[in-house]
């Protein structure tokens, strides 16, 4: 403020002066000028020279003339924008009704993440049982502020678990074999205990042999959805025959494998618990492996999912006086299921 005041002095000074005199020490100061802007770069101006020059251009018409360190649209550019301050200042809002507070917000969109189908007048009567003041204009003015509205992936999930007693899961997985041949192991996985309908092995699998284990997997039960992924053996004649069934069948994303969680994480404990262990050596054998592992899954294997309980619901044993613990090993000694023996 105070470079601007010195300006100014000097300015006016200059009116006492001669004309020729003042004429030379413009073009000074201008050849000067000239030579600062081609060894500097432009230097930054700030506020005040900002104002100073939207004030010199409604005072004096050939401002434009002598202005070399910016460009003319450059000051009318800095006009503009502090016309357009001007007017937000104005505009600026005086009273109204109070914004709601942060903690009602946050609600509002938890309510609407977690209750997609709610609109504004459910949520606003939540929110009133809970003790919160605020209107229902309020609440539907932040609902139209939320793009997107539930999760996909949750809505899913709670298909599977208001219907687990009636969805089945069917798929396939892979064995090596000593001789380094694919077999492909067919399944098909109950939701509601977890229990294994049906187990099978082939070297080929086609979809009329995928029809036929369905056929023994679905002779009689309650299920009422079958499960599957986009695998190429699943074609149009095994949909035909779940749907002539009875099934509706239900095909998973496209790589979205947690889809069909419950057949993929059998599939993991599969391979963990028992043929990531052995060496396969034929269909025959295959077979066996898994018919034994499928009978411990059952009757033994306890499951975090089942509330640390079996498929078969395994009854708790309470220890006889003096008995001793005794081990049975299951699945050729792999794993071993204990109880308690009398003594002798």
């Amino acid at each position: 403020m105070l470079q601007i005041i010195l300006s100014l002095l000097v300015a006016i000074r200059a009116f006492f002066r001669s004309r020729s005199d003042t004429a030379l020490e413009v073009l000074a100061l201008r050849q000067q000028v000239a030579v600062l802007k081609r060894k500097r770069p432009r230097p930054k101006l700030n506020c005040w020279d900002r104002l100073f020059w939207t004030t010199l251009r409604q005072c004096w018409s050939r401002w434009a003339d002598v202005l070399v360190l910016v460009k003319p649209d450059t000051v009318i550019g800095w006009h503009r924008a502090g016309f357009r301050l001007y007017w937000r200042w104005r505009s600026r809002p005086r009273g109204g009704r109070p914004k709601i507070t942060e903690e009602i917000r946050v609600l509002i969109r938890r309510l609407a993440q977690e209750n997609q189908n709610w609109g504004a007048p459910r949520i606003h009567g939540e929110l009133q049982k809970l003790g919160f003041v605020v209107s229902e204009r309020s609440v539907a003015r932040y609902l139209r502020r939320m793009r997107r509205r539930g999760d996909p992936a949750k809505n899913w999930l709670t298909f599977l678990q208001n219907h687990r007693e009636v969805i089945s899961a069917l798929d396939f997985f892979t064995v090596p074999t000593v001789t380094f041949q694919l077999l492909y192991c067919f399944f098909v996985i109950e939701h509601g205990r977890h229990r294994i309908l049906h187990f099978n092995v082939t070297d080929h699998p086609t979809a009329e042999w995928v029809v036929q284990q369905l056929r023994e997997a679905f002779e009689a039960g309650p299920y009422r959805y079958a499960i599957f992924d986009r695998d190429s053996t699943f074609n149009e004649e095994v949909v035909a025959f779940l749907e002539a069934t009875g099934l509706t069948p239900e095909r998973t994303s496209i790589q979205a494998p947690w889809q069909n969680g419950v057949a993929e994480r059998w599939i993991g404990s599969a391979r963990r618990d028992c043929f990531d262990h052995v060496i396969a050596l034929n269909e025959a054998h295959v077979r066996r492996l898994g018919r034994e592992f499928i009978a411990y899954y059952h009757e033994d294997r306890t499951h975090l999912g089942l509330d640390k309980d079996t498929p078969s619901k395994r009854p708790i044993e309470g220890k006889p006086e003096g008995a001793e613990l005794e081990s049975a090993a299951r699945v050729g000694g792999l794993h071993h299921r204990y109880i308690w023996k009398a003594a002798a």
